[in-house]
């Protein structure tokens, strides 16, 4: 089974990179990002919270999203394997995310992180607010904050990885199919 953890800051190109790899390897993507937008969409409790607390900048509780994503692995049993997409976004959900996995027999194969420097990902996230109407990606001062909470609060989970010998830093800067290109070429070592 192929877990990856697809790393970077917003608007790094994690979504986009997410697509190619599912084509390819017939991976499930699972995305935080979607399973809150898709509570949020529903209206549950749970969403509305999220929504107010995104629209913040700032994260989910990790007991909501490790649930969640607990409940997707155990919906797709039969999975080549999961693209983990905007999480962990802590050493502490990365530790959880661990035991869940070997809980259910499996474990991370790699980190892999897209590197983008603020000023595109800033350029990014507004042109992609502009095309999707999202909230999140259309103020650049709540734009900033995402990004200063990932610089604080989710770099320091590449150490994590790094200690386990299982993280890649590619630029994720170039063309699509040149990102991809340099993933896939992570992904084949594993």
């Amino acid at each position: 089974m192929l877990n990856l953890v697809l790393f970077g800051p917003p608007g790094a190109g994690k979504g986009t990179q997410s697509q190619k790899l599912i084509e390819k390897h017939g991976l499930i993507h699972l995305s935080t990002g979607d399973l809150l937008r898709g509570e949020i969409s529903q209206g549950t409790e749970l969403g509305l919270e999220a929504k107010k607390l995104m629209d913040q900048g700032m994260l989910v509780p990790d007991e909501v999203v490790i649930g969640m994503i607990s409940n997707k692995l155990d919906a797709n049993k039969d999975a080549e394997g999961f693209i983990f997409d905007g999480f962990p976004r802590t050493v502490a959900q990365a530790e959880a995310l661990d035991n869940l996995l070997k809980s259910k027999a499996a474990a991370i194969s790699g980190m892999i992180a897209l590197e983008v420097d603020d000023v595109e990902l800033e350029r990014r996230l507004l042109e992609r607010g502009k095309e999707s109407g999202r909230a999140d990606d259309a103020n650049p001062e709540v734009i900033r904050k995402r990004i200063k909470e990932y610089n604080d609060k989710t770099a320091p989970v590449a150490g994590f990885y790094k200690n386990q010998e299982k993280f890649k830093s590619i630029n994720g800067i170039g063309s699509i199919d040149q990102i991809y290109g340099a993933i896939d070429a992570v992904i084949e070592q594993y």
